[in-house]
């Protein structure tokens, strides 16, 4: 299983030395911003993104407010999951980095030294991506897009193949999506239980309980019911 590309060519090694070329005819210095990009800073990214989806939502607050936290609680769990997935099917696929089997790439980050097939980054991207999709489209979206970008530049530095990439998407989209039902019927009643907690409820909408029994008065006194005060100066 280990010669999945050996061939140059095999439209797989074409596409990865097309897209490392870009690295070779960049200069240093933008070399350098795509290794620290690819690397650390679009992980970096979609956990920014995933918290500012979880303070978008929390400020909303609204029904809907417990299940889109459960769904962004999953998306970690699933980038968590989809890398345990990974590890036997590495093991099993046993496929060399690039750089080890064809010459003449530009590789732009030193010490990889694991198997190649399927991509971490690409995994994890993927997988926190679509569980940010399932809690809220807008910001899912934008996170795809960041993990395509993270697949680009795995192999844009020369340590993946573009079906690493492709394998790596797959399996995180497979995991978030398949264990979904599953994740959001187990996390849902955590968040709701959270969410009526006087002391954690913040966590899950900022209006907290507090809010939704002053909101409940008002609408009571606007429908003719006795508020609070009035039912005082009855008794």
């Amino acid at each position: 299983m280990a010669g999945l590309a050996d061939s140059g060519s095999n439209p797989d090694v074409d596409l990865l030395y097309d897209i490392n070329g870009l690295a070779k005819a960049a200069p240093p210095w933008f070399d350098r911003i795509m290794e620290f990009v690819g690397e650390y800073g679009l992980l970096f990214a979609m956990v920014l993104l995933v918290l500012w989806c979880w303070w978008t939502v929390r400020r909303r607050g609204g029904e809907d407010a417990a299940p889109s936290v459960a769904a962004l609680a999953w998306a970690p769990l699933a980038a968590g999951v989809a890398v345990l997935v990974n590890v036997p099917i590495r093991g099993f696929v046993e496929r060399p980095r690039p750089f080890n089997d064809h010459e003449g790439l530009e590789v732009l980050v030193d010490g990889k030294t694991d198997y190649s097939f399927v991509s971490d980054h690409a995994t994890i991207t993927m997988a926190l991506a679509v569980g940010l999709f399932v809690a809220n489209r807008k910001f899912g979206l934008v996170g795809l897009g960041i993990a395509l970008l993270e697949g680009f530049c795995r192999v844009y530095m020369g340590v993946h193949y573009p079906t690493d990439v492709v394998g790596g998407l797959a399996l995180g989209t497979a995991v978030a999506l398949l264990l979904s039902p599953l994740a959001m019927a187990l996390l849902t009643p955590v968040a709701r239980a959270v969410e009526r907690s006087p002391r954690a409820g913040w966590l899950i909408t900022a209006r907290g309980r507090h809010h939704t029994e002053e909101s409940r008065v008002a609408t009571g006194t606007r429908n003719g019911a006795p508020g609070a005060e009035e039912r005082d100066l009855a008794a």
